[in-house]
């Protein structure tokens, strides 16, 4: 009996290594381009993707609404009038809410409306003053499938290899509407060669019951990353660590306080590693510093001082020049 325990302990530590080993053996810190270069173009366009790309980041993130009939369309919010001109096209069409959503519009009509760069629905004003202007040239939704073709064509055609990071959004607002966002998504992914964690997929959610019913019920054997946003989820990281590969914390809960001008941070990123959990912060903006003087600053303190493993950022050629540059 004591033998085989002997034994069961071996096999377990060295498949822990072998996880570990795996796990690690992703590129010491990535570049996440947020919704494409969406400093300079509108969000999620293709434009603002195929931009991205020639940034030369490690992944492009994906953002993930289902429409009426079951596309995956590459959107941030269940929501289109704070980044299409819904309101115009289709004034009937809003719930209850006075909102227009995703899931309500068939394929083809999503692919009637025109994307512009981010508002307030109520007022009209342009989120980010000095971004690309509002309601000026020609920009589309598209599906998951078409931005994909976009990103495997690029690497075939330069032969890099960048990745994919798709978020799937609100998947409790998809299952109360009869939808399942993550086994429709996931099929998608895996059609597409992304099966594994050895391949340039990683796949992320706010969701902590959902990720693991896609870890665990879906049986994907993704790189999974489970967002974090409140500040009690930062103490649940052995629970994450069951299922998920990484978490992606909002950056100021890395951040703690300045001491005689620098930086102390919170043991969140140390915790992390601890378990075996990659941290990729969100989101780095050069136009939205707050705490930071200059956004070299920034890079440096999250990525470097505080040692976190990538960043997600609408200006994916800063930090790339600043990897450069270092």
């Amino acid at each position: 009996m004591r033998f085989l325990a002997f034994v069961t302990i071996i096999i377990s530590l060295f498949t822990k290594c072998k996880q570990q080993t795996k796990l690690f053996s992703m590129k010491s810190k990535i570049v996440v381009a947020h919704r494409g270069a969406s400093g300079y173009l509108p969000e999620h366009t293709m434009e603002a993707k195929a931009m991205a790309y020639a940034m030369n980041p490690d992944y492009i993130e994906q953002d993930l609404v289902l429409s009426k009939d079951n596309v995956p369309i590459v959107i941030h919010d269940i929501y289109l009038d704070d980044v299409t001109n819904v309101a115009v096209k289709y004034p009937r069409r809003k719930r209850p809410d006075g909102r227009y959503y995703v899931i309500d519009f068939t394929f083809d009509e999503l692919q009637t409306l025109t994307v512009t760069e981010r508002f307030d629905p109520k007022t009209g004003k342009q989120f980010y003053q000095d971004r690309f202007p509002k309601g000026k040239s020609t920009f589309k939704l598209h599906s998951l499938a078409q931005e994909i073709e976009l990103i495997q064509g690029l690497n075939k055609s330069t032969g890099k290899e960048i990745g994919i990071y798709p978020e799937i959004k609100d998947p409790a607002f998809h299952h109360k509407n009869g939808k399942d966002i993550a086994k429709i998504t996931l099929r998608i992914l895996n059609s597409y060669g992304y099966k594994d964690k050895d391949d340039q997929c990683i796949f992320q959610c706010f969701d902590a019951i959902e990720l693991q019913r896609i870890r665990r019920d879906l049986k994907s054997e993704l790189f999974l990353v489970q967002l974090i946003e409140f500040p009690e989820e930062v103490n649940q990281l052995n629970y994450y660590a069951v299922y998920a590969d990484g978490i992606g914390p909002w950056y100021k809960q890395i951040l703690d306080k300045k001491v005689n001008g620098k930086w102390q941070f919170t043991d969140l990123v140390k915790n992390a590693h601890e378990l075996g959990l990659k941290v990729h912060p969100y989101t780095f903006r050069s136009d939205q510093l707050d705490e930071f003087s200059s956004f070299e600053e920034m890079v440096k303190v999250l990525l470097f001082d505080a040692n976190a493993d990538g960043c997600f950022t609408d200006f994916p050629d800063k930090v790339v020049s600043f990897f450069t540059n270092s």
